[in-house]
């Protein structure tokens, strides 16, 4: 089940308010800038299907974002538990970053959360099936793929360059809660 939580920065134990309806998760960060849609697949796509069987079963919802954002790059993600670098991978996206383009993601299956530091809050979004979540450029911002990571997403980008992040150096991110699939339900 998608989640939104919200913590004032200071108490990470503490949160100010949760929800967990697609509606209720978009109107709170599009207060923030922050796009957040549902989308269905045209067709079922089966689990280890090629990157361009995902792209088709999604291809009027990749097709209207690239026209409305300019995006030259899109391409399909997959990490499972058994991936040998899965630990160095989540390590990657774990301390606070900001990007020089938006973050756009669509998770096709699995899970993954999205940590948000805007002004003095945290918002924390756990997005699963059928999530399209889009963190404004320069943002800060970490990801968390969880000790067993299990997700396919597919990736938006304006850059050549791919995902570049800059990171802030603060410790915040290892003050929040990290994700934990099983517990993603409040």
């Amino acid at each position: 089940m998608s989640r939104l939580r919200i913590f004032s920065e200071a108490d990470p134990a503490t949160p100010l308010r949760s929800s967990h309806t697609h509606a209720a998760i978009a109107a709170e960060l599009k207060a923030i800038g922050v796009r957040f849609e549902q989308w269905q697949a045209s067709h079922p796509v089966r689990p280890g299907a090629a990157p361009e069987d995902v792209m088709t079963a999604y291809r009027a919802d990749i097709d209207r974002l690239v026209a409305e954002q300019g995006f030259r790059s899109v391409d399909v993600v997959s990490i499972a538990p058994d991936h040998p670098d899965r630990e160095a991978l989540r390590a990657k996206f774990l301390d606070e970053h900001f990007h020089k383009e938006d973050e756009v993601r669509f998770f096709v299956a699995g899970s993954g959360q999205f940590t948000l530091h805007v002004a003095d809050k945290v918002y924390e979004i756990v997005c699963e099936q059928g999530d399209l979540v889009a963190v404004p450029d320069r943002t800060t911002h970490w990801f968390d793929m969880g000790a067993a990571p299990y997700f396919v997403a597919i990736r938006f980008f304006t850059e050549p360059d791919g995902w570049v992040g800059h990171f802030t150096g603060s410790d915040i991110a290892r003050r929040f809660p990290r994700h934990e699939p099983h517990m993603a339900a409040p």
